[in-house]
């Protein structure tokens, strides 16, 4: 929500009801909270994992050395 200048300076000055300043908490709580499992998330989703198969030798083959 967008406030007009003139109200954002006078909450500035004269600072938060308790009431206000709960609902603030509220939403910064609700927030991190979101953030926390969309990084749980996208960790999840970008995990490394191992992608090639091991290579499998012919039966009998033998290697040289």
């Amino acid at each position: 929500m967008v406030y007009p200048v003139a109200y954002q300076l006078y909450k500035y000055e004269h600072g938060l009801t308790r009431a206000e300043q709960r609902a603030v908490d509220i939403r910064a709580g609700e927030t991190a909270a979101a953030l926390s499992d969309l990084r749980l998330r996208l960790g999840r989703a970008f995990r490394l994992r191992h992608r090639t198969q091991p290579v499998r030798r012919a039966a009998g083959v033998m290697t040289g050395a």
